[in-house]
């Protein structure tokens, strides 16, 4: 090894680093700003959503004491929903992870129990819950903490109020079940961008893509044929993750027309975004930075990982604004909920994301770069 030779290739590097700004901010800068978003997220436990959804059918003073326990300490933040609402329809349609079902006789029962005529006298509270959730164990941890508590202020040996748990799913699911969908639409969209960004990239930095200006290729042209090769991809790799899932984990998910659509728009929209992308990356060294800037923050701001309720209020707002949050709800409402008009608004919005993000990849593709 020659110490001046190598002192002479690290200064070499050290100065083309320097050249490139946009290398600098995502090789320092950014991961200082991921620290700070995710710093806000998981050391905050306060950000937690401890909005408890309450249908109230007794409308008692029973029912209010119950109410009030549960609101001591600011344990929890009640939010009356109407008599008449389907508990689970609503828990699904409102993003709710954890809703309260409080009987028409609960005052009966209460009364009866404190005249000590029935010392065994019980009512089952029924707790609406999203398996998918989870963040889930710990207000379920809280409730019934409230709930023993308020169990001990009743004489006799039974407990007079008992949890009833009701999913809002039809059939039993678990967590793998959920976490799959996320991970198909996380190794698609990895691929989808990096791979457009980094080869074009690349071939600018060659002066490949100028030499296109004197063939018929037209950006168009481009553009397709790295969505089809895209797509091909994507498709080897769901079937290999679906293949996987169901014969290591026993994964029962519902495979229908809307995977095969969705597969589409995504890779669209991605190829799409890698390439608008492009006239950030000006050498294909920062390229892998300027795509890693993009996909971690949807990966773990859209619920991919962990539920988006457990993000601060302004992060969740930032999370609808990202295409990988529809494609992770189009996903799961297909494939676990069976959910086709939530599908199909899912969708909507991601070829929506698809259109902008093509006529974009289009317009900013230039030979004579």
């Amino acid at each position: 090894m020659t110490p001046r030779i190598t002192a002479a290739m690290l200064v070499v590097r050290v100065r083309s680093l320097y050249r490139e700004p946009s290398a600098l901010f995502f090789t320092f800068a950014f991961p200082i700003i991921l620290v700070l978003v995710f710093g806000t997220i998981f050391t905050r436990p306060e950000h937690l959503n401890f909005e408890l959804p309450v249908q109230d059918n007794s409308g008692s003073e029973a029912s209010a004491m119950l109410l009030k326990a549960l609101t001591t300490d600011n344990a929890f933040t009640i939010i009356p929903i109407p008599p008449d609402a389907d508990p689970r329809l609503y828990a699904r349609e409102n993003k709710r992870n954890l809703l309260l079902v409080i009987p028409k006789d609960f005052q009966v029962l209460h009364n009866e129990r404190a005249l000590k005529l029935d010392g065994t006298a019980s009512v089952p509270v029924t707790y609406v819950f999203d398996p998918s959730s989870t963040s889930l164990g710990t207000k379920l941890q809280l409730l019934n903490t409230i709930v023993a508590a308020a169990n001990q202020r009743y004489s006799g040996t039974a407990a007079f109020i008992t949890l009833k748990p009701v999913s809002i799913l039809a059939s039993t699911y678990r967590f793998i079940e959920f976490f799959v969908p996320g991970i198909i639409a996380m190794a698609i969209m990895t691929s989808s961008l990096s791979s457009a960004l980094n080869m074009n990239a690349e071939l600018k930095q060659k002066g490949i893509l100028r030499k296109l200006a004197a063939t018929p290729i037209t950006r168009t042209d481009w553009l397709v044929s790295s969505i089809l090769y895209q797509l091909i991809l994507s498709v080897i790799s769901t079937v290999a993750i679906l293949l996987v899932s169901y014969f290591v984990f026993n994964v029962r998910l519902n495979i229908g027309t809307w995977l095969p659509l969705i597969v589409v728009v995504e890779v669209i929209a991605f190829v799409g975004i890698g390439m608008t992308l492009t006239p950030l990356a000006r050498e294909a060294e920062s390229a892998s930075a300027v795509s890693n800037a993009v996909l971690f923050p949807m990966m773990f701001l859209s619920g991919t990982f962990f539920p988006v309720e457990m993000m601060p209020g302004f992060l969740q707002t930032f999370a609808r604004f990202l295409p990988l949050y529809y494609v992770n709800e189009a996903l799961r409402a297909s494939m676990i909920f069976a959910d086709c008009a939530g599908t199909l608004w899912s969708v909507a919005i991601l070829a929506a994301f698809a259109a902008v993000a093509f006529v974009a990849g289009t317009v900013l593709t230039r030979w004579g770069e």
